[in-house]
Order: structure tokens, then C-alpha cells, then sequence
């Protein structure tokens, strides 16, 4: 609390003093009290009701920093109520008391809703699971098709593979450390499982896929890691211009090992650019060509912070699209981990 912040508070009542004191001294002045008298009670009056007002902003002002210290030294500002000090006036208890009542019922509030999106994100993985034993079956009786509805159906089909695929891992997300493995692996064995998951939707595409020195050793969850290079791939895939190419490569920048994933789509409008990683930004793009969620990106950008993955995405309208992934060393990964 500043001065001016209590000036502010305690107008009224200073204003009510003065102007009680003028009526007074008025009052005393018509009924021939002299001025030495006025004088001496004035300058009585006048310094206690300054020092009681000062006493009162030094109490208030180290009161409040009191209780700063007490919300700042809490990891879980919430049970302010309950850790800090006593009170120490009437007023002050009954606001304390209001507090936590207030604070009580937002930790209910909170405490409910955690446990529905738990129970929902329950629901979601069991629904994934589930759904994909059909999605299977469908796959094996298409084999009896022609080979035109054959090629047809089975695209169609990987494309509900993927989003049901997608609607996995965005409820997996909120809390992607229950589900999480870090272990040294390859890039070549990353993007030929994503490159494999994905065969369907390239090939019917007509994306031709280019691949270069990706023999380099990463540390990271492969799940995770081959489900976001897999997003990539549809991006490509779904915005793909003239004769589609997808470029995969590597190369190590010291204790870091950076993969491109490069496309020569339509690409992205430069002013959309900044808004590519938001949730549920389709852009004009996906506008004009529909089906898209807006989730791809946004579930890249989650998972590359998780992974600790350098993200980076040049994009420039009719000429494509470069992603650049950088995965850290075990050391590194190790050491952000524990700095966190």
C-alpha cells in the first residue's frame, strides 16, 4: 500500500475532520473564545489525528507486505486462506473468513472439473482403442475390391486412422508425462515408422518421398516424436502442389542433431504465419481445401516443448513449407529436466 493509496481511502474521514474542526472552531470563536485558546487547541487536536493516521498507514502498509510474502512463498496460491497469519481485527477476520470460502469453492470447482476431464480423457483413449478394431477389419475386407476402390477406400480409411489417431494423443497431451519414454534411437528408424504409418495417404497423394543422411542417433520418446513427424506428413500431403516432394534430412550442430522435413506445397500466406500454432487456426488453406481441425500444428508445438525440440517452420506462399526439428543430446535433455 502507498500514501497516496491511503490518502485516497481515508479522504472522506480527513475531509470530515477539517471541516468539523472549522465548524468548531467557529462555534468557539462566536461565543468569544479567544484566539490563543483556538491556537492551543488546534495545535493539540491537529497532531494527534495526524499520528493516529500515520500509525494506521504504517500498520496497514506492513500488514499488506506481510501478507505478500505469505502468497509469494506458496506453490499453491490457493490455500492462501489457510496459511496466512491470524487476524487481527474483527473486520480483517470476517474478510479472511469470506476468502476462504471463496477459496474453498474454487478448489472444489477445480477438483471436479480436473476429475471430469480425467474420466473424458478415459473415455477418448478407450474410444480410440476400440474404434480401431473396425478401422482394421474394414482395411482387410477392402482387399476384395477392385483395385481403383481398393486404393480409394483404404485412403479414406487412414484418413480416419488419423484423426482418430490425433484425438489420442490431444487428450494424451494435457498430461503427456504419464505417457512418456525417453530412449536413444535413430531418425532413420523415426521417420521410416512415420514414413510406414503413413504409406497410404503418400502414395495415394503422389508424394514422392526424398531421404538423406538420416543415420544420426537422437535421445526422445519415439512414440511422440513419430506422431509429430506423421503430422508433418499429412501437412504435406493435404496441401501438396505439382508434382509433390517431401524432403527428409539431417545434420548435427554440435551436441544437437537438426531434422528438416521440407515440401514443395502451396504453402502458407506470410501474415498467417504467426497464428500457424494456435489451436484450431485452419488459415485459408484448410478453408479452401476443408477437412482441416487446426489441431496438427498445435499438437507439434505442444509435444516439441515436452520433447524439449527446437521448432521451426519457413513457409512461403506457392513455393513450400520447412520445418526444422532440433533434438537434443541426453545430456541436455537431462539437464533441462532437472533444471525444471
Amino acid at each position: 500500500m502507498t500514501l497516496g493509496e491511503f490518502l485516497a481511502a481515508r479522504l472522506g474521514r480527513i475531509l470530515l475532520f477539517f471541516a468539523g474542526g472549522a465548524a468548531g472552531a467557529l462555534f468557539l470563536a462566536a461565543t468569544g473564545t479567544q484566539t490563543g485558546v483556538l491556537l492551543l487547541l488546534a495545535l493539540v487536536i491537529l497532531p494527534a489525528f495526524l499520528g493516529v493516521q500515520a500509525s494506521d498507514f504504517l500498520r496497514q502498509r506492513n500488514r499488506i507486505r506481510e501478507l505478500e510474502e505469505i502468497l509469494e512463498g506458496l506453490d499453491q496460491a490457493y490455500l492462501f486462506s489457510e496459511c496466512a497469519s491470524p487476524a487481527r481485527d474483527p473486520f480483517e477476520r470476517r474478510l479472511m473468513h469470506l476468502t476462504g470460502r471463496a477459496c474453498r469453492a474454487m478448489t472444489g470447482a477445480v477438483s471436479q472439473a480436473r476429475s471430469a476431464q480425467r474420466a473424458y480423457q478415459e473415455y477418448v483413449e478407450r474410444w480410440v482403442h476400440e474404434i480401431k478394431t473396425p478401422i482394421t477389419a474394414a482395411g482387410l475386407l477392402c482387399r476384395r475390391l477392385d483395385a481403383e476402390a481398393r486404393r480409394s477406400l483404404a485412403y479414406e480409411l487412414g484418413q480416419i486412422e488419423a484423426h482418430v489417431e490425433r484425438a489420442l494423443f490431444c487428450a494424451r497431451a494435457e498430461s503427456p508425462e504419464q505417457d512418456c519414454l525417453l530412449r536413444r534411437t535413430s531418425l532413420e528408424v523415426l521417420t521410416a515408422q512415420a514414413l510406414a504409418d503413413h504409406r497410404t495417404l503418400l502414395t495415394w497423394s503422389g508424394v514422392r518421398v526424398e531421404t538423406g543422411d538420416l543415420d544420426q542417433p537422437v535421445f526422445t520418446d519415439a512414440k511422440w516424436a513419430v506422431f509429430l513427424l506423421g503430422q508433418l506428413l499429412q501437412n504435406a500431403a493435404r496441401y501438396r502442389g505439382r508434382d509433390p516432394v517431401v524432403e527428409l534430412s539431417a545434420r548435427r550442430l554440435g551436441k544437437r542433431v537438426q531434422l528438416t522435413v521440407r515440401d514443395n506445397g502451396i504453402g502458407i500466406p506470410a501474415h498467417e504465419l504467426p497464428r500457424v500454432f494456435d489451436r484450431g487456426f485452419t488459415g485459408s488453406n484448410g478453408r479452401a481445401r476443408g477437412g482441416s481441425t487446426g489441431m496438427g500444428l498445435y499438437l507439434c508445438r505442444r509435444i516439441a516443448a515436452f520433447l524439449d525440440l527446437g521448432l521451426d517452420l519457413q513457409s512461403r506462399e506457392g513455393r513450400g513449407t520447412c520445418v526444422t526439428l532440433t533434438f537434443p543430446t541426453q545430456e541436455i535433455l537431462q539437464n533441462c529436466k532437472q533444471s525444471q
